[in-house]
């Protein structure tokens, strides 16, 4: 697993997190981020994490959340949030 973290512009910090396993199936990588989406078994799992993640990462930190993967060699996170947040009025 990898952590890369870069500066994209002066208000803009962008946070990868990419391992080298067998990939998510685009099917499946277009859903991740749907509520109570989940692909373990009835009952272990409720399906809100990547969701929740998401809706913070969005709607607290005006930010983008995304998931790129090529099945068979890897997964990556992309997370850009502002450095600042903007003043809420």
């Amino acid at each position: 697993m990898w952590i890369q973290t870069r500066q994209i512009d002066t208000n803009q910090v962008m946070i990868m997190i990419s391992d080298n396993g067998v990939g998510i199936s685009e099917e499946i990588c277009s859903k991740v981020f749907d509520p109570f989406f989940t692909t373990k078994p009835v009952g272990k799992g409720t399906g809100l994490g990547l969701f929740m993640s998401y809706q913070i990462v969005t709607e607290k930190h005006s930010g983008n959340l995304w998931c790129d993967s090529t099945l068979g060699q890897s997964t990556k996170f992309v997370i850009e949030i502002p450095v600042k947040a903007k003043r809420i009025a």
